[in-house]
Formats: C-alpha cells, sequence, structure tokens
C-alpha cells in the first residue's frame, strides 16, 4: 500500500473515476452546485454560506483530479508504488491521507463531522504551504453560530457532502476541462453576490465591468498584471485571458481575509498557482513589495471600493512609499488614494491603468480636484469611459472607466498624445428585472471607439488638453460628448384640429350617457 501522499490503498483508488461517460455539461454543474445552496438558503444570508460552498467545491475538485490521476499512475506504472509515488512528488498539489471528499462522505454519519472536515482542511494546507496556506483558516465546519447546534450542524454538513457526491458534480479531470470548474467557481461568486446586495461589494465585480477594463488596459504576452483591490480574482482572471498565452504574471492585494482565500482558490482553479494576491491594506501598508520599493506592472487593473471612508488619509503623508505627493486625497474618499497608487505601481514610460470609478471623481473638487488637474497635467490621462448605471449588486449608481498610460510620459512611446478620449456608452445596455447588463456587442463598440480615437456623433469626443484646462478639468462627460436629442418639430395646426376632435367625441360621449342615465331613472 502506497502510504502518506494517496488517500487509499492503490487498489481502491478509481472506483469512481468512471470512464467512458459523456463529459459534463457546464450548465450541469452550475445547477448542481447552485442547488446545493439550499442546505443553507433560510439559515444564513449569501455572504455567509458562501464560503461553505465554495470550499466544498474546490475540495471536491481537488480529490477528483487527485484520484483521476492515481488511476491513471496505477495503469501506466503496473501497481509499482514507488514510482507512482515519485510521480506524485510532481503533482501541482498533495492530497493527504484521509483528508479527500470521499473519506469525509464515508464519515458523514459521524457525530463530529465538522470537526473532521477542519482537520482535513488543515492537513491540506499543511502538505501545500506555498500555494495554499490559510486559505481555509476563515472557515469553520464546526461553528454552532453559523452552522446551528450539533444535532442541526451535522444534518446540514450530511447533506451538503451528500449534494456533492451526485454524478453532475463528478469532477474527474478527463471528463471535466479545466475551464469548466474555474468557470463553476465564477458562476457562484455571481450568484451569491446577486444575493448578497450591497455586500457583494466585497467580492465581485460584474463579469462584463471586469471584461472590459481587461480588454481596455490591453496587457500583452510576459506582462505583469495586478490588482490592489482583487477581491474574488475575477478582474485578474480576465486580464490574463487577453495576455493569449501563459506568458504572464499575476499579484494582487486585498483587505479582507475571507475574500483573499476565496481569490486564492479562484487562482488555483484557473491554474494559475503561481499568483501572488496578499492579504493586506492596500492603502497603508502594501505588501507587493521588492527590496523596501512598490512592485512594478505593465498593467494595473481594478474596481476599488467605492468612496471608502477612512481609508487612512491621517497617515497619507508620512507614507513611506510617497505615493500621494499630488496631494493626500479626503478621509472619506479613498478613489483617488487608489487611483495614484496604482499610477505609482505603474512602469514609468509604458504601465497602463484601468481603473473603475464612481462619476464623482471626475467633478469632485477640492483636494480631488487639485489631484486630478496635476495628473491631467502630466498628460498620463488617456481615456475617461462612462458606463450605464444600475450594473452593480451594490449600487445603482453609473459608473466610469478611466484609462492612465505612462506611454504618455516624456520618453515613452506615445509622449506626442496630448488628448483625452471621452466616450459615453450610458444609454447602452441590456436592461433586467434587477439590474442591467453590457453585452458583447457594447464591449465591442466601447474598444473600437477606443483604438480608432476618434470623435463620434453623440458617443466619443477626443478633447485636447487645452479644451480640458477651458474646462477646469472637470472630467464630467455631457461637458465633452453631446447627446442631446432634439423633439421633433410640434404641428400646432395638427395639436388644434386633434383637440377639436376630441372634445366632439367627448360631447356625443356625454350626451349618450346621459340618455343612457334617463332611461335608468324611468
Amino acid at each position: 500500500m502506497l502510504k502518506g501522499s494517496c488517500c487509499k490503498p492503490l487498489s481502491d483508488i478509481g472506483e469512481k473515476c468512471k470512464m467512458g461517460k459523456e463529459d459534463i455539461k457546464q450548465q450541469d454543474i452550475n445547477n448542481a452546485a447552485w442547488k446545493a445552496c439550499d442546505t443553507f438558503r433560510g439559515v444564513m444570508d449569501a455572504t455567509g454560506y458562501k464560503d461553505f460552498i465554495l470550499v466544498m467545491l474546490f475540495l471536491k475538485y481537488i480529490s477528483d483530479t487527485w484520484k483521476a490521476h492515481l488511476e491513471e499512475y496505477r495503469k501506466r506504472f503496473s501497481g509499482d508504488d514507488t514510482r507512482i509515488r515519485r510521480r506524485l512528488e510532481r503533482e501541482r498539489f498533495v492530497l493527504p491521507e484521509g483528508a479527500g471528499f470521499y473519506e469525509l462522505y464515508e464519515k458523514r454519519n459521524d457525530a463530529n463531522i465538522g470537526e473532521l472536515i477542519n482537520v482535513a482542511l488543515d492537513s491540506i494546507e499543511e502538505k501545500n504551504r506555498t500555494k495554499l496556506e490559510g486559505v481555509f483558516r476563515n472557515i469553520d465546519f464546526n461553528s454552532e453560530a453559523k452552522l446551528g447546534r450539533t444535532k442541526d450542524r451535522n444534518r446540514r454538513l450530511k447533506m451538503l457532502l451528500e449534494d456533492f457526491n451526485g454524478p453532475e458534480l463528478d469532477l474527474n479531470p478527463n471528463r471535466v476541462a479545466e475551464d469548466v470548474i474555474g468557470n463553476t467557481y465564477i458562476y457562484l461568486i455571481e450568484k451569491f453576490a446577486s444575493d448578497a446586495g450591497k455586500k457583494a461589494g466585497e467580492f465581485y465585480t460584474p463579469h462584463k465591468v471586469s471584461e472590459l477594463a481587461a480588454r481596455l488596459c490591453a496587457p500583452k504576452p510576459g506582462a505583469r498584471i495586478c490588482d490592489p483591490a482583487c477581491g474574488s480574482g475575477g478582474l485578474l482572471i480576465e486580464a490574463a485571458r487577453q495576455v493569449g498565452d501563459k506568458n504572464f504574471s499575476l499579484s494582487g492585494m486585498e483587505v479582507n481575509g475571507g475574500t483573499w482565500a476565496l481569490c486564492r482558490m479562484n487562482m488555483f482553479l484557473h491554474g494559475m498557482d503561481s499568483a501572488r494576491i496578499e492579504w493586506c491594506n492596500t492603502l497603508t501598508g502594501p505588501a507587493l513589495v521588492e527590496k523596501d520599493r512598490l512592485m512594478k506592472f505593465d498593467n494595473i487593473v481594478a474596481n476599488p471600493p467605492f468612496s471608502l471612508d477612512k481609508w487612512g488619509a491621517e497617515e497619507a503623508a508620512d507614507d513611506r512609499f510617497n505615493r500621494f505627493w499630488r496631494g493626500v486625497p479626503p478621509k472619506s474618499k479613498g478613489d483617488f488614494a487608489f487611483i495614484t497608487h496604482m499610477i505609482e505601481v505603474a512602469l514609468e514610460k509604458k504601465g497602463r491603468v484601468a481603473v473603475v470609478v464612481p462619476h464623482g471623481v471626475l467633478f469632485r473638487g477640492s483636494a480631488e480636484g487639485r489631484i486630478r488637474r496635476k495628473l491631467i497635467e502630466e498628460n498620463l490621462l488617456d481615456a475617461v469611459i462612462g458606463l450605464p448605471g444600475n450594473l452593480f449588486p451594490t449600487t445603482s449608481i453609473p459608473v466610469a472607466i478611466l484609462i492612465f498610460d505612462r506611454s504618455r510620459e516624456k520618453g515613452g512611446a506615445n509622449e506626442t498624445r496630448k488628448d483625452v478620449l471621452f466616450i459615453d456608452a450610458s444609454r447602452e445596455y441590456q436592461s433586467g428585472k434587477n439590474r442591467n447588463t453590457l453585452l458583447d456587442e457594447h464591449l465591442d463598440k466601447i474598444v473600437r471607439a477606443y483604438q480608432k480615437r476618434e470623435s463620434i456623433e453623440k458617443y466619443a469626443h477626443l478633447a485636447g488638453v487645452s479644451e480640458i484646462e477651458e474646462n477646469d478639468c472637470n472630467l464630467n462627460i455631457p461637458r465633452y460628448v453631446d447627446t442631446f436629442e432634439e423633439e421633433e418639430p410640434i404641428d400646432i395646426d395638427a395639436v388644434e384640429q386633434e383637440i377639436e376632435e376630441l372634445e366632439t367625441e367627448l360631447a356625443e360621449v356625454r350626451g349618450k350617457m346621459r340618455k343612457m342615465l334617463k332611461e335608468l331613472e324611468g
């Protein structure tokens, strides 16, 4: 028997890895995973139960992957334990003996099942420190406060294990492509965000907004990509997809420990194990540092929390990285603190920044106005793109994407560019019951307009810096893109004639009603 790194005797491996079946469809996996949430609905809200579902999905994925690989090596090496063990040492991760999903499933009726799950997760962390250390520290499957007293808790955990043991959630990699499980993870995060409402802002950016920001930032092969407010990692993943190959590096920072853990698992499920995701406060204690200096990146994308209060303004003047030399943003609005950080970590003369912001960033005065003016004077602002309202579960306000391009600096490839493109895409969206949605056609139109950098009637305007300065560096989009629609001229004679016809018709109706009333009286 091969011990230590495997889950069961080699003769037992592969019992649940049945080959030759039809590949499971993406929607089937999505539906089955979402159905598992029924175990918790009514007990806690989505922000509470999302962690239990996503961790169980993660455990099921690595268990099915491990079992499939063991079956493959058992056949390839004819049961030679030494050769199998040597090959397992080169796997992406190690699943310790007894820590797999199926071992826990067999113990689903045990009185201490919550504790057993915690122990299994701890051992997985211990065996995979470089990739998973700390990922499960914020999740407690034995929590009375979240899962109820022992009897109820055990019943719920048993149901959860049984839900994930169904054939729809057989995540054998020979049947399920790697991107399918990653897509299911993102699908669940989107569904949780819909249920969580305003709390969703801690971990979620709408997928199409992420895709648009990533396309506008346009990372190239070899790019170092960063999201300093990465949430659950969706925007980083979209930026990586834009590269077109595996030649990139990802880095991120997230202040919420639970959300940081979601991001780490998300990276792992998308095959981006080497991503460096730090748990820290970007504005007061950034952890992406090399030799006591901020790390620099080719592309920076982010959807920071809107108008963050108490972001650390009192410490900004003494910032050891001197990020706020243009001025300290207001203590009750941290938007420009994030923007400033992103620009400072963009590579000189080549780095690009795409950041999602509330519209107040475009026109608010005082400290923000002064910072905005300096950025324009430095010739860093490349584009301002207005999006529709009600795209986010957290707010109904319209948002904008700002593009900053450090290649416009002196010595950069685009230093001669002295204009800013304004795009008003606020009227183009698919209306939904609860939220609006951007479609591929809307994204394509925005990206084409950005790449052409030409004025388009009632949609885009290429403004020179002097025009912006004439507007006192106010970037409010309606100042530059005229979307006013003139009403059709009114034909007074036709209106008067229509009124006369209506009055005649009304008189006839009244006459008929009087006649009917008299008949009723008689």
